[in-house]
Order: structure tokens, then sequence, then C-alpha cells
């Protein structure tokens, strides 16, 4: 069992989100006789979200890190790595990026740094210290990749990532999970809404980068723009996060409290996409969105900013509409069209689905990781001619 190479996953939390998902996703699907897994998080696993991991074997390890440098964090992954011998590190984003020179130190030979989007706080990358550790950090790993060819040349341009060392891993939806509504789809449990309502929808972690308080603002011009479709006009903003609270309060204030759904965090997304007629994705930074292509892949048109990895899911015009981020009132006008001629909404939601199985496909992704795995472990352990980081 041993003699299967092990790869340690880092991440900050091990919970609900698109990034954790996918990484769950990965571990499940990728053959067992070529990888094991353990998955380390900074800080703690959620306990529902870790049953998701169904491949046996798979570690879960928490470093309870606090707030902060916690510097005495370095020396527990270091502790840790030691005693597991993985073949690889697998970093995720900003919050990881700084244990690749403990990876190395506890003798790590292969380390892998992805981007699969930017901080919170700082959506654009323009946050001069966390760009500088960005840089400083980019020797110890042999690639540095990213989610979203827009991500990728930000990765090039501003971090000074090399050409040979940085690629394009793109997201991958299971489709047959996400598929268009059957006749036969129960009513997933909780949902408000009725038979005939019209409902647009959106899915993802409530907090500013994503940016729904202008959704809501433009559901409320859109109830404004079609005054004879205002009673069959609903909203469904699903997820958690820090703003999940003031989001309902903007609801009550916009008198949307009829209108609107604010559920928190569901675990049924995909009956849930199922029974929305159009998708809304308004966030002002992004990767390659998976919410967005797990909305295609349920045959909905996709209404998003042009921001990110958007513009590379979402073809304008055949797929859905792109509109500037923040602009309520563009916003408004784009999901007007899918609500006043439906026949658009379903040949554009026909479009995604089949953009999202020639392109996005989950076993695509996963063959993608593997490759990457295989050809970085050829090269620096089982041929021993190793292509070093610039570190070494």
């Amino acid at each position: 069992m041993h003699d299967i190479p092990l790869i340690v996953h880092l991440i900050y939390r091990l919970d609900f989100g698109g990034l954790e998902a996918l990484l769950v996703e990965r571990i499940n699907r990728m053959p067992a006789e070529r990888y094991r897994h353990a998955v380390v998080c900074l800080t703690q696993a959620d306990p529902a979200f870790a049953t998701r991991i169904t491949r046996r074997g798979v570690t879960i390890h928490a470093l309870h890190k606090q707030p902060g440098l916690a510097l005495s964090t370095h020396l527990r992954l270091w502790r840790l790595l030691r005693r597991l011998r993985p073949a690889i590190l697998h970093s995720y984003n900003l919050s990881a990026v700084e244990y690749g020179p403990v990876a190395l130190l506890a003798g790590v030979p292969v380390r892998i740094s992805g981007a699969h989007g930017r901080d919170a706080d700082d959506p654009h990358g323009r946050n001069r210290k966390h760009n500088l550790l960005r840089r400083l950090m980019a020797p110890f790993y042999d690639c540095c990749y990213a989610n979203s060819a827009a991500m990728e040349a930000w990765n090039r341009s501003v971090i000074g990532v090399q050409a040979a060392k940085s690629r394009v891993l793109a997201n991958g939806i299971d489709t047959e999970r996400f598929h268009p509504r059957q006749p036969d789809d129960a009513v997933p449990p909780g949902w408000p809404f009725a038979a005939d309502d019209i409902v647009i929808g959106s899915v993802g972690r409530l907090q500013a980068v994503k940016d729904q308080a202008t959704l809501l603002d433009a559901f409320a011009l859109l109830r404004e723009r079609l005054p004879t479709m205002r009673d069959q006009l609903r909203l469904a903003i699903i997820g958690d996060g820090p703003l999940l609270l003031s989001l309902r309060e903007r609801a009550v204030r916009l008198g949307l409290a009829d209108a609107a759904w604010l559920p928190g965090a569901r675990q049924d997304v995909a009956p849930l996409l199922r029974h929305l007629h159009v998708f809304a994705m308004p966030s002002i930074a992004e990767g390659t969105p998976g919410s967005a292509l797990e909305a295609m892949a349920s045959g909905l048109p996709v209404v998003g900013t042009r921001v990110g990895g958007i513009p590379e899911v979402v073809d304008d015009g055949v797929t859905g509409t792109l509109v500037p981020p923040s602009d309520a009132a563009a916003l408004a006008a784009a999901l007007e069209r899918y609500v006043a001629v439906p026949a658009l909404a379903a040949r554009h939601g026909a479009a995604g689905r089949e953009r999202v199985l020639r392109l996005y496909g989950m076993a695509a992704m996963v063959a993608a990781y593997q490759q990457l795995y295989d050809s970085l472990c050829e090269r620096k352990i089982r041929t021993g001619r190793a292509v070093t980081s610039c570190a070494e």
C-alpha cells in the first residue's frame, strides 16, 4: 500500500465551498492504485462536509492555526510531513502558499501551488504584501497553476511565475448529478415558490467579492420593469457566509421579503438548480466559476459579470449574457431578456449544457490533475533527473 505515492492536499479549512467540493471529487475519482491522499487543514474540518470523501484510507489532519503569523503552525506541519512522507504537497490559494519552504525542508520532492481565486479582501490581486509573498514562494514550487486563463495570465505578469512552471487546470462538473429538470423531479424540501413562479437564482458563498447585494438591487429593478409579472418573479440566493444576515436585511429594505429566499447553506444544490429558470453570477472577481458551470450543466442560461474567468465559461449571446460588474441596471436588463423570452432562455440553457459536456467534464478535470502529478513525479522521483525548482 505504501508503495503508492501519497498526496497531501493543504487547504485553509475543509468546509462547504467550490474549491473544497472539487478537491473531494478529485480524491474520490482518481484511481486508487495511482495515488493515496491526505487532507491537511490549516484550521479545521467540518465533520459533515468531510463525509463527502468516500475514498477509503484518506486521512484528515487539522493544525488549528490561530489568526496571524502563527509560526508554530509551520513547525506542526513540518512534523506532520516528516511523519506522512508524501511524494507531493499540493497547496491551495494564498492562505497555504507560504508553506512551500516547510515542504522543502521536510523532504517533500514535488510541490504544487494552485490559484483557485484571490483573497476575498483583495479580489483584484492588488495587495502588495500578498503579491510579494506569492513572488517569494513561487521558487519553492515545481508548478504554480491557475484554474482560469485570466488567473494564469495574472500569475505570470504580476507574480512572475515562469512559463515552464505555469498552466491552466480548469474546473470540472459532474454532468450526471447536474442535469436539466425532468418531469418527475421532486420539489426540494423547503422550496417556497409556486409551480408557475419564475425563479432567478444564484449559488455561492455570501461575501463581498460575490456581490449578491447588486443582485438584490437588480431584482428589485426587474420587478419595476415588468409590473405585470411582478407577482411571479422570485429570487433565490443560496449559500452561507458572513453577509447572510445583512443580505436578508437588504431584501427587506427593498420590499422583497416575500419574493427573495435566502436559506443559507444547502447540501441539495443540484435539485435546487433544476427548479431555477435563470442563473445570475454578479461577482466582482472570479476564477473558473464552478457554480456557473453547474448551472449550465443544469440547462440554465447564465447572466454573469465580465470579470476573471467568467467570460471563458459563459459564451456571451450563446450560453448566457455578460454584463459589467456592480451594475444593477445592466444586470436587470439582461435578466429581463430571459424572463420575457422563455424560448431564448431555453436555447441558451441547452447550449450551455452542451458546452459543459464538451469542455468541462469531471473526467477531463481528474485526468488533467493526474497527468500533472504523473509528470512531476516522473521528473523528480522516478527518473532522478529532476527539473528542480529554483529553490533547490
